[in-house]
């Protein structure tokens, strides 16, 4: 439910705050007020395109914000939840346009694109007037109004069931077909496998090759530097032989000097581990092959699996990993034959159980349809449209595969008055029919959806008299049930309301502005006596409109 609604510099309102309970609010006004801004605003607000225009003239921006309440809108909470734009049960819907036409909005202080606030304020409010009836003009909106009209949900949950199977089993069908023939993309896996398989691909097995690679290739620089560190480190004129020599020479000072002896013990350590080193460059040397022949087996090796990496753009080391994902592929191909035959029968078993789910769907909806029909066109005669029909008619679907829809689609047909035949309800030319048209419809439909708030600009256009009183009624009725706000320029309209605000024009200097102020009883009954009378509102005319609020309450 609409709590508050805040305007500043839009249009000729400079500053305006609007509070708003449940029930029927109407919004009255001399014409060219302004009040029908307020639904400009809730439009802006419900992700509507900003015009620059309407920013008000020398301001540099139009500031517009609304706070709502969720207890009786459990769709917009689950919305703001979904997009983590909850706030502990707040709503403020909040939006900026300036005056060179850039625009930027925020629910809950977070910044949104205005898809997702048309999103949301699609959850919140529902707008019907001259031309505002996109939720009723749309065809798909029309279905789930029947079906919501008819409580058809448990008839619809397996007709979407059913074909989304369906859709899944074909999905998966289309994407094994655009493979193209299995059995030679099998012969060409099998190719490829064969060709990995013949080579040792795992890391540990390249890194070894790699490392042996290096060393055949540099047997002989590897050789002749064994053989010229031996000598220059062996026992024979090496530096082993020179510190044998030193340790000779202090030997028989070692026990006089405690210093030579603790460096006669380094030397004699220095000289083990030489020759240490000297026994292992001598196997080195031992191990080393320099048979050419290793050498080209190993670069032929190597290169076979270079060719395989750029083969299959892949690093030498993740040739592994590509061997085994081809396998799986294989092993998937090798049994999609049979996997082709089950999908063709789960598809079959889906469209039946469709078929036969969506059959019985519009059975039904044929009969609701009649329903729902006698129930709008009574409706009509009530609101001024006598000898008005309303139909629905039905098309079967022009898509021949399951639909999650059902087997049809709709068309809400209106004739408005006697004798001419009904035509879509998009087509019906006059603003004021069309409004009313859409107040037979909630009226009909009460309880059927979400939508916690519908706005209803200039409904009661081209009536008057009684017929102005019964759509007054139906609003009011209307707004036991969901909170209504209504412009209107009717006193049998404005007296039914629960809450009435007047928007007065006023001059200052050289500009205009509307202002709404909410009106209490007295002033009040001024205002419905201004819209009764004429120039002069007499006595009589005070009591006339103190009789119709009195009238109203009573029911």
């Amino acid at each position: 439910m609409l709590k508050l609604l805040s305007l500043r510099d839009f249009a000729v309102v400079r500053a305006a705050e609007l509070r708003f309970g449940p029930g029927m609010t109407v919004i009255s006004g001399e014409t060219g007020a302004g009040k029908s801004l307020l639904v400009d605003a809730l439009l802006w607000l419900s992700g509507a395109r900003a015009d620059a225009g309407m920013v008000r003239a020398g301001a540099a921006r139009a500031e517009l914000s609304a706070e709502f309440t969720l207890d009786d809108a459990p769709d917009a909470a689950v919305w703001l939840a979904e997009n983590e734009l909850d706030d502990e049960g707040a709503c403020q819907l909040r939006r900026v346009v300036k005056a060179d036409g850039g625009s930027k909005a925020w629910i809950n202080g977070r910044a949104v694109s205005i898809g997702q606030l048309a999103a949301l304020g699609a959850r919140l409010v529902e707008i019907h007037g001259q031309h505002e009836h996109q939720a009723l003009l749309d065809r798909s909106r029309q279905l789930s109004l029947l079906d919501a009209f008819g409580r058809l949900q448990p008839l619809l949950a397996p007709v979407q069931k059913a074909a989304a199977e369906w859709q899944a089993a074909d999905r998966e069908l289309a994407q094994m077909q655009e493979r193209g023939d299995v059995g030679d993309r099998i012969d060409y896996l099998g190719h490829q496998l064969d060709e990995l398989d013949r080579e040792s691909l795992a890391p540990a097995d390249i890194d070894a090759l790699l490392a042996q690679h290096r060393r055949a290739a540099n047997a002989g620089a590897l050789v002749q530097a064994c053989d010229r560190a031996g000598l220059l480190i062996g026992d024979d004129d090496g530096a082993a032989a020179g510190i044998g020599q030193a340790l000779a020479a202090l030997s028989k000072w070692a026990p006089e000097e405690p210093r030579i002896a603790e460096a006669a013990a380094l030397a004699e350590s220095a000289r083990l581990q030489l020759q240490e080193a000297a026994g292992l460059l001598e196997a080195a040397r031992d191990g080393l092959d320099l048979d050419p022949d290793e050498l080209q087996r190993g670069e032929q090796r190597l290169s076979r699996l270079h060719d395989l990496a750029r083969k299959h753009r892949a690093p030498l080391h993740d040739l592994e990993a590509r061997r085994e994902a081809l396998r799986v592929e294989l092993e998937a191909l090798r049994g999609s034959e049979g996997r082709v035959v089950a999908l063709q029968a789960e598809r079959e078993s889906a469209a039946g159980r469709w078929r036969e789910a969506a059959s019985a769907l519009s059975a039904a909806r044929r009969t609701q349809g009649a329903a729902l029909g006698s129930a709008i066109s009574a409706l009509m005669q009530e609101l001024g449209m006598g000898g008005g029909v309303f139909e629905v008619a039905f098309e079967t679907h022009p898509e021949p595969r399951p639909n999650a829809t059902g087997a049809e689609r709709i068309e809400l047909l209106v004739s408005a008055n006697p004798g001419q035949p009904p035509r879509p309800l998009r087509k019906v030319a006059s603003g004021g029919e069309l409004a009313r048209i859409a107040l037979a419809i909630e009226v009909a439909t009460l309880g059927l959806d979400d939508t916690p708030t519908m706005v209803f600009d200039e409904v009661d256009t081209g009536i008057g008299g009684a017929v102005a009183e019964i759509v007054g009624q139906k609003l009011r009725q209307l707004g036991g049930g969901r909170q209504v706000l209504c412009v209107t320029h009717l006193p049998q309209v404005a007296a039914q309301g629960h809450a009435h605000y007047r928007v007065a024009k006023s001059v200052s200097g050289e500009e205009t502005f509307s202002q709404p102020e909410k009106l209490e009883e007295p002033a009040r009954v001024e205002e419905i006596a201004r819209m009764l009378g004429g120039v002069e509102i007499t006595a009589a005319v005070r009591t006339s409109a103190r009789q119709m609020l009195e009238k109203a309450r009573k029911g």
